[in-house]
């Protein structure tokens, strides 16, 4: 099949949509990230990367913590809503029903299904952009969303964010195993 060159950019593949909390001057704030991801296993070293000028960059910078949020298909209009409006102008602190963890001070949205808080590790400064490496503290996950102890990735259902079209999107039918579809593949 014929390839149709793209624009080299960050937009080529799809991105978790997450919900960054921090504690900002003693409340609650929260910011929409689609640059997120896994950036270490043992320990687990989530990344994100944001601008410095974030409401939100603030408060991990005071602090040392944030959260990660995985909000699902429920919390699309408020998630979107968080992204659109800035800490700066907006108080966001009530938008979200919030609880803490063991660090005290990494606000965590009870409603979505699957939440971390994380302690900041490393700042990497990129143009224009900051990278933020957290130390995944420890992570919670609603009990509904769980089968036989594990999560449960249909009924957590996070949010998948896509450009250019920008969409956020839901994971679909599972595909494979992981490490056992192609032990039978022949090269």
């Amino acid at each position: 099949m014929k390839k149709v060159r793209l624009a080299p950019g960050p937009f080529v593949l799809p991105m978790p949509t997450v919900l960054v909390g921090a504690m900002v001057d003693g409340a609650p704030n929260f910011m929409t990230v689609a640059f997120a991801g896994l950036a270490n296993y043992d320990p687990a070293i989530v990344a994100i990367s944001v601008s410095p000028d974030h409401h939100t960059t603030a408060g991990i910078r005071a602090n040392g913590t944030f959260s990660i949020n995985l909000p699902g298909p429920d919390l699309v209009e408020a998630t979107d809503w968080c992204g659109i409006h800035s800490g700066k102008q907006v108080d966001k602190s009530k938008v979200f029903e919030t609880f803490a963890g063991e660090l005290g001070n990494a606000p965590m949205i009870t409603a979505c299904r699957l939440t971390a808080e994380c302690r900041l590790v490393k700042t990497v400064e990129l143009q224009p952009d900051m990278v933020f490496f957290g130390e995944v503290v420890s992570a919670h996950v609603d009990e509904s969303a769980l089968t036989d102890g594990a999560p449960d990735w249909p009924r957590i259902a996070p949010l998948i964010f896509t450009f250019p079209d920008k969409g956020y999107w839901k994971i679909g039918d599972r595909v494979a195993d992981a490490w056992d579809a192609g032990k039978n593949f022949k090269a």
